[in-house]
């Protein structure tokens, strides 16, 4: 018998997903102030791989320093930051699952307590906070779009350097894409503010650019907040039009929403943001990621057999059970090839023996006379 559309696999650009579920971006606030992947990072997306996940995505990974949704966010703005993200992609693959890089600026919406000079370079698309007690950013001129753009660009070039299958662009909830693209905080009147297509422009100058370094066919997906939820905000018809203008290089759209104002009411239906993914998929012809409070496999199939998205993705679901595809699988009757029920110790110790070594050296070394 045919498997569930979800465990079915899907192909993006030159990359084949085991399955439909992929494991959403989700911030840990477990780095290191300097944005340095950890120990930590590996264990939280590497459980999620051997628990059968078709993607895991990375947390939002800063471009710049100053860009980093909160302090303790990942990086990747500097060539350091490739090792200890490589040793991460290596292992997801290593279990079966596609590894993901979300690229990311936090825009007026960044930390305020980054290190060093940097942390005052709060900015935006207009010089317009982001709520009732958060700073005014600094409009960004021309000059710094342009070295946001080159941000991009090295982010990519890194993430290709850390052996990662897909990046996405984070143009949601809020952030610095997002700031430009909504006319509730664009309030500019250059070549990158007005109409919906200057409003589009950075996010599609970083799409082209970056496609020069993550050439097809590495799949390029971008995540966007498809309607604003407030007065005067974008529309789904204006996501719609984004979209096709990110066409020529993109491979999918993650269908989110909101984070553009203060006090964003989220709706607590099930599956309250597939309509966005379904209207993008049918009217754009581009692969969609559905999301939104799916939390068990039947949700995810229904999605899938009406046409909502081409694959879903679980955020909150996958934190309280990183075994969230096993325990799909077995609520739709499907038994996994790639599960296994554990690795052997001797396979433990062998993949862990110079990290142990490590430790025990050192431990020798500092405490004993």
């Amino acid at each position: 018998m045919t498997d569930p559309i979800l465990f079915q696999p899907f192909q993006t650009g030159n990359v084949v997903l085991r399955n439909r579920i992929v494991i959403s971006p989700m911030c840990q606030y477990s780095a290191g102030p300097d944005g340095l992947a950890t120990d930590y990072h590996l264990v939280h997306l590497g459980c999620r791989a051997v628990g059968g996940a078709g993607l895991v995505m990375t947390e939002a990974t800063s471009v710049l320093p100053h860009g980093r949704l909160s302090p303790r966010d990942l990086g990747i703005w500097d060539d350091a930051h490739v090792a200890p993200l490589a040793r991460i992609a290596s292992f997801l693959k290593e279990q079966g699952a596609a590894a993901g890089l979300q690229l990311a600026h936090g825009g007026r919406k960044a930390a305020e307590d980054t290190q060093g000079r940097e942390a005052e370079r709060l900015v935006g698309a207009s010089a317009i906070p982001a709520g009732a007690g958060w700073r005014t950013p600094i409009a960004l001129d021309e000059a710094e779009i342009r070295k946001t753009i080159d941000a991009f660009v090295e982010g990519a070039r890194r993430a290709v350097r850390a052996g990662f299958d897909l990046i996405e662009l984070h143009a949601a909830h809020g952030y610095l894409f997002h700031g430009f693209l909504s006319p509730i905080a664009n309030r500019r009147t250059d070549a990158f503010g007005g109409s919906l297509e200057n409003r589009a422009r950075l996010l599609v100058s970083v799409a082209e650019a970056v496609r020069r370094v993550w050439t097809r066919p590495r799949p390029l997906w971008v995540r966007l907040s498809c309607v604003d939820r407030a007065a005067g905000g974008l529309r789904i018809e204006d996501s719609v039009e984004v979209a096709r203008l990110l066409a020529p290089w993109v491979d999918a759209v993650d269908c989110s929403s909101g984070g553009i104002v203060e006090g964003d009411k989220v709706p607590q239906k099930p599956g309250f943001q597939l309509p966005f993914s379904r209207k993008i998929r049918h009217e754009t012809g581009l692969a969609t990621c559905g999301v939104g409070k799916l939390t068990t496999g039947l949700a995810c199939e229904r999605a899938l057999a009406r046409g909502d998205a081409d694959v879903v993705a679980v955020a909150r679901a996958s934190l309280g059970d990183p075994h969230f595809p096993l325990r799909a699988a077995k609520e739709l009757g499907v038994s996994l090839p790639y599960h296994r029920e554990g690795l052997r110790t001797r396979d433990l110790y062998v993949r862990h023996r110079d990290v142990l070594r490590g430790k025990l050296t050192r431990f020798v070394a500092t405490k004993l006379p």
